[in-house]
């Protein structure tokens, strides 16, 4: 009797679970998605999914290889099962030869240039500075949180007033110049009591150096007009002798093209020159505490037959602090 009972029990269960999957089996293929909002589409993968997907499907010493190499595997046909990419695969692909070199075909294996006159007199007096001058480059580096912060938050009221957007060159200008007003020996010459700031300017015919004259008298606004103007000159070709002549101290601004750390070449007969670089966030120990900041190395190459690394190293210790501190310079000009 109670294994009867037991046998009739199985058998209404059973039925009970076929009856519930055939239910929801209804119920999932006849359901449309829904749509959120009532207005938004069913979202559909992109061919972004796929190629994460291939690259999953890659064994580990091929992916391996992939990473390391940085290859883009969706250049590469697949010799393996549903053209899976396998490790010769990657080995034929690195294999492969570059396209000739056109040039090499067009103009012979050696190719001589002619020499701008600009060029040659570019190379003549960077030459002349390295043969003569008992150069020395000494290092620092900025936070440059406070001056982004500055520009940042000055910026549109500034473009409105002045008709210029606030860049970086005039707050080193400033600082430069206060710097130079301590340590008149950088100023080209100590008897110097002006401050005639060169900058370089790279065009494609070569780096041209204009000058901006008693720039200890121009405003920040001043300073950002002066540098535009002169720079479009020297891009448009038009400087005259009276542009590039005068300057005491130059700054050169290699971080327009990225370059994170040089050593300057001296403007003769200027003393010393100054070299900004780019800004990129590194880690800093801040009260204890290491934080992200935007950093930038500064580069200050000196005549030392004239001028001591104490001058030097205190000249850039101060152009370093009135940046960190910008507002110092807004005090004193």
């Amino acid at each position: 009797i109670i294994e009867e009972a037991e046998n009739e029990n199985s058998k209404e269960i059973s039925k009970f679970i076929q009856k519930k999957n055939e239910e929801l089996g209804q119920i999932f293929s006849e359901k449309e998605p829904e749509k959120l909002n009532g207005s938004e589409e069913t979202l559909v993968l992109t061919n972004e999914v796929q190629e994460d997907n291939k690259i999953t499907d890659l064994s580990p010493a091929v992916r391996k290889i992939v990473n390391e190499k940085n290859i883009d595997i969706t250049k590469i046909k697949g010799s393996g099962k549903n053209n899976q990419i396998l490790k010769g695969d990657l080995i034929n692909a690195m294999g492969k030869k570059p396209k000739p070199n056109e040039r090499m075909i067009k103009y012979g294996p050696e190719e001589k240039i002619k020499m701008s006159k600009l060029r040659q007199t570019i190379a003549k007096r960077l030459k002349e500075a390295q043969n003569n001058a008992a150069m020395l480059t000494t290092f620092n580096e900025i936070d440059m949180t406070k001056i982004i912060e500055m520009r940042k938050e000055n910026q549109e009221k500034f473009q409105e007033e002045y008709g210029i957007k606030l860049g970086f060159m005039s707050f080193f200008v400033k600082a430069c110049i206060d710097g130079l007003k301590d340590y008149p020996v950088l100023n080209a010459e100590p008897e110097n009591n002006y401050y005639n700031i060169s900058f370089a300017v790279g065009t494609d015919k070569g780096l041209v150096v204009p000058v901006l004259k008693k720039a200890d008298e121009l405003s920040f606004a001043d300073i950002e007009k002066n540098i535009k103007k002169m720079s479009d000159k020297a891009k448009d070709g038009k400087l005259n002798i009276e542009d590039l002549q005068g300057g005491t101290f130059t700054i050169s601004n290699g971080g327009v093209y990225g370059s994170m750390m040089s050593t300057p070449i001296l403007n003769p007969p200027q003393s010393a020159v100054l070299g900004m670089h780019n800004i990129t966030e590194r880690p800093v120990i801040i009260d204890g505490e290491i934080k992200a900041r935007p950093m930038m190395y500064l580069a200050l190459s000196y005549d030392h037959r004239i001028i001591d690394g104490r001058e030097a190293v205190s000249f850039l210790k101060s152009i370093k602090d009135n940046l960190e501190d910008p507002k110092k310079l807004f005090q004193k000009n």
